[in-house]
């Protein structure tokens, strides 16, 4: 029986140990940054809460930097894994409810988990950049590319190609065009305007609560999110005209 060329040898004792002191370290800096925020982060107290040196540290991650990075990534991987969940787990059906679903499945993450959420939207660390076309964003990417699909996979090329966003310059719209791809794949410039826009109205509602200005509508909260991404996509997906429109 011929053997597959192709099929990828397992990984070593050595490789498997070093996944494994990674996934430690990891799990060690979210701890204290669940603890202590974001700022805090150290590599210092990272080690010391591991049992290691610094400079045992520095194999793994040679510089706060690189542990960041790996952090965000992670979280932004842990959130994209929310809302697929919350996607898979809803029947088909109207792509508005769908949508809906999917952000209540963001909402959720961030509310289970606020100071990564804080990690990937509150105050920037100071000295970090993340690294340009790096693991964080290809993580944001693969969270926004299940938005996309179902805000727009019901939808030909030829009818989002047609969207109407009156109201916006050309000038913007030919600067969204240089643009890298907001998902995984190439939008029409209208529409992309359309995905930065309600992002941003479920990203500033979600905002809003886990950093507690919403308190006073207790349990209400949901609702009003709920509501607000309803409004959202019914406008997005009324401004894409129908089929027989668009050919």
């Amino acid at each position: 029986m011929p053997v597959d060329e192709h099929v990828a040898a397992p990984p070593t004792l050595r490789q498997r140990r070093r996944a494994a002191a990674t996934q430690e370290i990891l799990e060690a800096a979210e701890r204290q940054i669940a603890e202590n925020g974001p700022a805090a982060l150290s590599l210092r107290a990272v080690a010391r809460d591991l049992g290691m040196t610094v400079q045992a540290l520095y194999h793994y991650f040679p510089s706060r930097d690189e542990l960041v990075t790996a952090l965000v990534a992670k979280s932004y991987d842990a959130l994209a894994d929310a809302v697929q969940a919350a996607v898979d787990t809803t029947p088909e059906g109207s792509p508005l409810e769908r949508v809906v679903i999917a952000a209540e499945g963001y909402r959720r993450w961030a509310i289970d988990h606020p100071e990564l959420f804080q990690l990937l939207y509150g105050t920037p660390l100071r000295y970090y950049e993340a690294p340009v076309e790096g693991a964080t964003t290809q993580a944001v990417r693969r969270m926004s590319a299940i938005f996309e699909h179902e805000l727009f996979g019901g939808f030909t090329p030829a009818q989002l190609a047609a969207t109407e966003t009156p109201g916006l310059s050309p000038e913007f719209l030919a600067y969204l065009g240089q643009l890298p791809p907001t998902g995984q794949q190439v939008l029409p410039t209208a529409v992309t305007a359309l995905v930065m826009s309600a992002w941003g109205h479920m990203h500033g509602l979600v905002v809003l609560e886990v950093f507690g200005h919403t308190a006073f509508l207790g349990e209400h909260q949901a609702e009003i999110f709920r509501m607000g991404m309803r409004n959202t996509i019914q406008d997005i997906h009324s401004r894409i005209p129908p089929a027989e429109q668009a050919r």
